[in-house]
């Protein structure tokens, strides 16, 4: 039996400003067909015959909501959503998804794979998949790895050591498998080059396929902290809705290392199954614009763009004009609140960006404009000291907390649908163009009872407007102050 375990937990630094902490890139629509990298995995995993099994997910607590929704929005359900109360890398998380699978079922195959991947050949993956699930049942901790294309330097490799038997008389694809001889962390592009040259030396696609079992047992022996102390914060986890939380301070003392750190280098039983097919891990900007469709000029544009004299560049505008004359090789990319400008090339190194703006406590680093909720989402229009002003939509039959906020005023006027509006001791309706004013410490909540959306506007005034400022007595959602 294989089940498939998503890890849906990185924030994608360097795909910033598009990408935020509190919104990263897998979650993130990049074509026009609207559906996010995470869900492309999920229906990926769905569609094989060889998996039978619901996919157990892991993210953070942030990103719980927005999984759960785009799961629904196609079909998907997954055996368990996982929630790391802190991030820690691969090993740690791969270690709880071991522990919680053998739950589930008795010593199970299970399918690492990320979210945030774009593969070409769905069928060259799925026969790669086979392959790996024989090595599996072999006791092989098996990855995966791409031809590479390219002299990235983006990617790290995984140099291959001597041949495994290759045919596998269940498998139409006779892909290569080999004993694992060394990994490499992203290298220079003068050793990339080198290693294209020689052969033997492929992409490390960050994909594993291991038994249950096998990955306890080389935890156990490679990184027994990481055993440990994630098999105790699994028995004290529990669930919130559809959610399993684990415990938080024995999860925290894991190490944070990635699984290759911490047991793949070490291991004897390492095999690699190369995955012949075009893949990328959408990493940087300068790998979207390599697979985006490109004008005569090779420029690659989404949104309202005018090029002028422009070569080779890569133009993301979500909301206004962008307009470059007689430039080549920069990305330049647009939201609310953020632009990006960049030398196509240099694109792996804007996660320092997003790095310094978290230093520097900047909104940028965290959120956008528009921010989702469970129960909806709100976008700042404008803000200045002492004031914000926010459109908020909220899904039909869903409701903001019973909170209070404890520096701020409210004032709600609804610009669409209308609203039960509960302040105080009193409930209310407001329509369209009529609106509510809550004071300062007042226990207020609002729901949209209608099957349509609610918008309504809202403007809030007060010492203190930051999202912090509110506490929270009854939540549908589980986010109850405490």
């Amino acid at each position: 039996m294989i089940i498939p375990i998503i890890l849906a937990g990185g924030s994608g630094k360097r795909l910033w400003p598009l990408s935020r902490a509190n919104f990263p890139k897998q979650i993130i629509p990049f074509d026009k067909r609207q559906k996010t990298l995470f869900q492309d995995t999920a229906l990926r995993l769905k569609k094989s015959e060889r998996i039978k099994s619901d996919p157990i997910v892991i993210c953070n607590n942030s990103q719980r909501f927005f999984i759960q929704e785009q799961l629904e929005a196609i079909n998907v359900c997954a055996e368990s959503i996982i929630l790391e109360p802190c991030s820690k890398n691969t090993a740690p998380a791969i270690a709880v998804a071991a522990h919680k699978a053998l739950q589930i079922a008795d010593d199970p195959i299970l399918l690492i794979i990320p979210s945030d991947h774009y593969i070409q050949d769905i069928n060259a993956f799925y026969e790669a998949v086979a392959i790996g699930e024989f090595y599996a049942n072999a006791d092989y901790m098996t990855t995966f790895g791409s031809i590479p294309s390219n002299p990235a330097t983006s990617f790290g490799y995984i140099k291959k050591g001597e041949a495994l038997f290759n045919h596998i008389p269940f498998v139409k694809y006779s892909g290569e498998a080999a004993l694992i001889s060394s990994f490499i962390e992203k290298p220079d592009r003068t050793s990339a080059e080198q290693y294209i040259k020689s052969g033997g030396y492929l992409w490390n696609l960050g994909i594993f396929m291991f038994k249950a079992s096998v990955i306890q047992e080389e935890l156990n022996k490679f990184a027994p902290q990481i055993h440990n102390f994630a098999l105790k914060a699994v028995e004290k986890g529990y669930y919130d809705l559809d959610f399993f939380k684990i415990d938080k301070d024995l999860y925290s003392q894991c190490p944070n290392i990635s699984i290759d750190y911490a047991v793949m280098e070490k291991t004897d039983k390492g095999a690699v199954v190369t995955f012949d097919s075009v893949w990328n891990d959408i990493g940087t900007w300068d790998n979207i614009w390599r697979f985006a469709k490109k004008d005569k000029n090779g420029n690659a544009i989404s949104g309202d763009a005018l090029l002028m004299e422009v070569k080779n560049s890569y133009i993301h505008s979500t909301r206004r004009l962008i307009a470059a004359y007689g430039v080549e090789d920069i990305i330049v990319v647009e939201t609310s609140d953020a632009v990006l400008i960049a030398k196509r090339g240099a694109a792996n190194n804007i996660k320092n960006i997003a790095d310094r703006l978290n230093a520097l406590k900047r909104e940028e680093a965290f959120f956008h404009k528009k921010v989702y909720r469970p129960w909806g989402m709100y976008e700042i229009i404008d803000s200045g000291e002492k004031f914000s002003v926010k459109k908020i939509v909220v899904n039909p039959n869903s409701a903001l907390s019973l909170q209070k906020h404890n520096h701020r005023s409210e004032h709600w006027v609804v610009v669409k649908g209308e609203a039960i509006v509960i302040r105080g001791g009193e409930e209310f309706i407001i329509k369209e163009n009529e609106s509510a004013y809550i004071p300062v410490k007042v226990i207020h909540s609002l729901k949209n009872f209608q099957k349509t959306p609610l918008e309504i506007i809202e403007i809030q005034s007060g010492e203190y407007i930051g999202e912090d400022d509110i506490v929270r007595f009854e939540d549908k959602y589980g986010r109850i102050t405490k």
